[in-house]
């Protein structure tokens, strides 16, 4: 994992608890398998099995023989469990902050009470870390939720902040078009937000939105030259680019070409009788028709 230079007016002066964070944890995947590992040759070593294991040997063998019955119904509880999830991520990412209703509301509050909602967010915020911390990416995304409705708009680096973290707790879920909305978010209140444009690159890269992902990575070379990631990235994603771009165009000219032969099948032609020719002198191209093309 790659660390960010902290310059003079790092996001850690703001307390964003959290690293960079991959869409994909190949951490977690990398120490699942070391402590698998040990399990295995701790068995192996042993003759007899444990209390613990014939108890889980048993019990797996009950689920294999469940009744299709109970197996439906299950299924069933399974379904629900998942829509009520659903339903949950829907309204919460759809449960956007109006800044102008809050700075009216603002406008009610002395200077103490803006201050004291101030001081809350940055509690909430925090708590909100931990739980990210503890893979409890929903209630985290509720609670920098709800610090954003009281957080006060003159404290843009910190409503950026809190944007930028529920974009990443959103990434665990892989809710990825709104925790690029929430990347964008923060970015606007914080040009210079390091951590967020990182994170909105990766994900332009992982929706093949290539274009949109170098232009990000280039702002993170403007802000720290010497990022190693950003660097590496400025350098593969035009060759990409570039790739990309040739294979859609051969896709896109097949396409034209059997659509051009569907067309021309009735006429007993096909786009094989007419030949473009380029003129070397204009650059210009021109049609030709030939009868019986080889």
């Amino acid at each position: 994992m790659s660390r960010f230079v902290e310059s003079k007016e790092s996001d850690d002066e703001f307390h964003d608890a959290l690293a960079e964070v991959h869409l994909h944890d190949e951490t977690n995947l990398s120490s699942g398998t070391t402590s698998e590992g040990s399990n295995n040759t701790a068995r192996n070593s042993s003759h007899l099995k444990t209390n613990e294991e014939i108890i889980e040997e048993i019990t797996r063998q009950e689920e294999d023989f469940k009744l299709p019955d109970e197996c439906e119904e299950n299924d069933d509880e399974n379904t629900e469990q998942d829509k009520d999830v659903s339903n949950e991520l829907s309204k919460l990412f759809t449960d956007d902050v109006d800044v102008e209703v809050l700075r009216e509301q603002e406008k009610k509050l002395s200077p103490e009470q803006l201050q004291q909602n101030k001081e809350e967010s940055d509690r909430m915020k925090l708590k909100a870390n931990e739980l990210f911390k503890t893979d409890e990416a929903l209630s985290a995304i509720e609670i920098y939720t709800n610090a954003l409705h009281i957080c006060p708009t003159t404290y843009t680096k910190e409503r950026a902040i809190l944007y930028g973290n529920r974009a990443a707790a959103k990434i665990k879920l892989d809710s990825k078009k709104s925790a690029l909305d929430d990347c964008t978010k923060a970015i606007e209140l914080w040009p210079d937000y390091v951590r967020a444009i990182i994170r909105r690159a990766k994900l332009c890269e992982s929706e093949d939105r290539l274009e949109d992902a170098l232009a990000d990575y280039q702002r993170v070379c403007e802000l720290e030259p010497s990022h190693k990631e950003a660097r590496e990235a400025v350098s593969r994603l035009p060759e990409q680019i570039n790739e990309r771009n040739e294979r859609l165009k051969t896709e896109m000219l097949s396409k034209l070409k059997d659509l051009g032969n569907m067309f021309l099948k009735p006429f007993g032609l096909s786009t094989n009788n007419f030949q473009m020719q380029q003129d070397p002198t204009t650059g210009s191209y021109s049609v030709n028709f030939q009868q019986n093309p080889r």
